[in-house]
């Protein structure tokens, strides 16, 4: 008797939650400042913007108040937090050691696809650089992080490491003519083409590189 070998079958993206979606959305509000430091956050305007539900939009809240970026206060509901020039130096080392880690994780745990589509977005992100786009900038930026961090398969680091990048992404949209995009376009390429060679030094020198570019941009702001 004859077996018929299985077809191979198509990798699929597991299905998001729509909490997660939720919480996608009203991140990128708040580090494109379209939600102000210090500006109310009203649920129903956040469920009219984003076509969710209230039921994941409360949730996404709450994990965004639990980690700080929104604050919820008596009589005043919610705030989105302030942006704190003295704390943001231990931000950036804090996220430091964490994007060293993801990135030698992700340089050597990273499938095929993984590593071809970081390149990808770096790419954008030079292309964009280049533009002086600040949005399609910030947007490849976004892609690279979701694909680096699937990449690195360490959910921990990846939990910890998200509220600061969105604390580094506003205080960048904040201060953006203090910046230069073309430098963190090469620091971003740096960190993609290690975790695409599989070069666990180069990547993480790339992420040592980019964190650099960080703190000099926040230096700047902070002692002038």
């Amino acid at each position: 008797m004859t077996t018929r070998s299985a077809s191979p079958k198509r990798e699929q993206a597991p299905k998001r939650r729509a909490a997660d979606v939720a919480y996608d959305a009203i991140e990128a509000m708040i580090s494109t400042l379209q939600l102000q430091p210090g500006s109310p956050v009203v649920e129903a305007e956040i469920v009219d913007s984003t076509g969710l539900g209230r039921t994941p939009v409360r949730e996404a809240l709450l994990r965004m108040v639990s980690i700080g970026l929104i604050a919820q206060q008596p009589r005043r509901g919610l705030l989105v937090s302030h942006i704190d020039l003295a704390d943001h130096l231990d931000v950036i080392q804090t996220r430091r050691v964490l994007e060293r880690l993801i990135a030698s994780c992700a340089a050597r745990r990273a499938t095929a696809p993984q590593r071809q589509a970081i390149v990808r977005c770096a790419e954008k992100m030079v292309e964009a650089a280049a533009r002086s786009h600040l949005d399609d900038y910030m947007q490849a930026d976004h892609e690279l992080d979701v694909v680096v961090h699937q990449a690195c398969q360490n959910h921990s680091a990846v939990k910890c490491v998200q509220p600061l990048i969105v604390q580094c992404r506003r205080f960048w949209y904040a201060y953006q003519h203090e910046g230069e995009v073309s430098e963190g376009a090469r620091a971003h390429m740096h960190l993609a083409q290690g975790i695409a060679t599989g070069d666990e030094a180069q990547a993480v020198a790339g992420a040592e590189q980019l964190m650099e570019y960080l703190e000099r941009f926040a230096r700047r702001i902070i002692d002038r």
